[in-house]
C-alpha cells in the first residue's frame, strides 16, 4: 500500500462543556443548533473570501460532543482566528438555551494523516488531533477564551505577519493573550500554550488566496 504523505496544518476542536449531563433531547437539540449555525459561519466566510469549502477546510470529524475543523495546510495561521470566530457564538447559544454551559475550543498545529474509511469517505488520524485535545484538560478552562497550542501561536504569528491587515484588525477588535500555561496531560506530557480572546468578538473572515 502506497503510504501517503503526513499532512501539517491547523486543528480546531470545539466541545461543549457537560454535554453528558443533558438530556438525551437536550443533547440532540444543541448539537443540531450548534452544527447549524457553524455550517452558515463557514458558508459565509466562504462567500466573503471567494473560495470554495475544500480550499479553506479538509474536514470535519464529529467527536459525538462536538467536532474538529481541520484547515488545509495553505491557511495555517489561521487556525486561531477561526477558533475565536467560532467562539463568538457561545454567547448567542446560551440566550437561547438555558441549559448550555458553555464551549471549550482549542487550536493547535500538528500532524494528521488522511484515510479511506469503512464507508468510503475520507478520514483522519493522527498526533495533531490527539494532541489537540489535550488542551482541553487544561483545569478553570475559561470559555471564553480559546486555548493555544505554542505551535499554533508560532503559526498565527507568522500569519499576521505575511497579512498585516489582519493584524490591524485584531489590535481593533482589542485581541489579548495570557502568559504561557504549563501543565501536563493526562499522559504526563507536557504541554504549552495561551489563552487568547477578543474583547470585541465577531467572524473574521479567511484571506483571499488565488488558487
Amino acid at each position: 500500500m502506497r503510504k501517503k504523505k503526513v499532512i501539517n496544518t491547523d486543528i480546531v476542536l470545539i466541545d461543549i462543556i457537560n454535554f453528558s449531563l443533558l438530556s438525551t433531547e437536550q443533547q440532540l437539540e444543541i448539537i443540531n443548533f450548534l452544527t447549524r449555525s457553524y455550517k452558515k459561519v463557514i458558508e459565509r466566510m466562504l462567500q466573503n473570501a471567494k473560495i470554495d469549502l475544500h480550499e479553506l477546510i479538509l474536514g470535519y470529524i464529529p467527536t459525538g460532543d462536538g467536532f474538529y475543523c481541520i484547515l488545509t495546510p495553505k491557511f495555517r495561521g489561521y487556525g486561531s482566528i477561526l477558533g475565536l470566530s467560532f467562539n463568538h457564538f457561545s454567547e448567542q447559544i446560551s440566550k437561547k438555551f438555558s441549559y448550555f454551559a458553555g464551549l471549550r475550543i482549542a487550536v493547535h498545529t500538528g500532524p494528521i494523516n488522511q484515510f479511506t474509511d469503512i464507508l468510503g469517505h475520507d478520514n483522519y488520524i493522527g498526533t495533531g488531533l490527539n494532541d489537540c485535545a489535550r488542551y482541553l484538560e487544561i483545569k478553570d478552562f475559561a470559555i471564553s477564551t480559546v486555548m493555544v497550542s505554542t505551535q499554533a501561536y508560532d503559526n498565527f504569528k507568522r500569519f499576521i505577519t505575511v497579512h498585516p491587515e489582519y493584524n490591524q484588525l485584531l489590535l481593533k477588535r482589542e485581541f489579548k493573550k495570557s502568559p504561557m500555561y504549563t501543565f501536563r496531560d493526562k499522559h504526563g506530557d507536557e504541554k504549552k500554550g495561551y489563552r487568547v480572546w477578543l474583547r470585541k468578538s465577531g467572524i473574521i473572515t479567511p484571506p483571499i488566496y488565488k488558487f
